[in-house]
């Protein structure tokens, strides 16, 4: 009885390891998070263009979640919860993220994590992520860049690191001891932006 159990026990696990963690089609990860690449993409009610369009989305670049495959179909849900299937061809791999405070007010832009305030955003921005630190992620938006706190970002896992290089240990040190050199923080102006 033991033993039925625990074939059981594996198998109904490593089924949900493969159905929950791992692309069919691909190979890569689920969930994901990707892009929109034009701003003429249809999310369909199924992964053929015979099922009916639930909506178009009209923004370029707008981050959405991978939650299942199937053949050349992507079923991705958005930031409103907004569920269905996206050819493969209309997404991108390249990382964007929503600015998604609780609250109005624009959001503060730093020169590095817990730096000083070097301009501002909107809530609702879309913002490409250069790299992700464990609470913090170095974003551009309109040729300007600096770091925002993850927490803020709808597009990017809580736990998630993005492009981190192997000495980062070292450029936090020197964040610390305040060493502003210009290829460890953002020091161009960065104006407001809001949306």
């Amino acid at each position: 009885m033991i033993k039925i159990f625990f074939v059981y026990f594996f198998y109904f696990f490593s089924f949900n390891l493969y159905a929950d963690g791992i692309g069919s089609e691909t190979g890569y990860k689920i969930p994901r998070f990707v892009s929109i690449k034009s701003n003429d993409v249809n999310l369909r009610k199924g992964p053929s263009t015979n099922y009916p369009i639930v909506l178009k989305y009209t923004i370029k670049n707008l981050p959405v979640e991978i939650i299942d495959e199937y053949d050349l179909w992507r079923k991705i849900i958005d930031l409103n919860g907004n569920q269905g299937w996206i050819h493969k061809d209309l997404i991108k791999g390249d990382r964007f993220a929503i600015i998604n405070q609780n609250y109005n007010s624009p959001l503060q832009i730093k020169n590095k994590p817990q730096g000083r305030v070097i301009g501002t955003i909107g809530k609702n921005n879309i913002v490409k992520i250069n790299k992700c630190l464990l609470d913090w992620c170095s974003i551009s938006h309109e040729n300007k860049q600096g770091w925002i706190e993850k927490i803020s970002l709808w597009g990017v896992y809580k736990y998630e690191k993005i492009n981190i290089p192997f000495y980062q240990p070292l450029i936090n040190q020197l964040w610390k001891i305040n060493l502003n050199l210009p290829f460890l923080a953002f020091n161009n102006i960065y104006s407001t932006i809001e949306l």
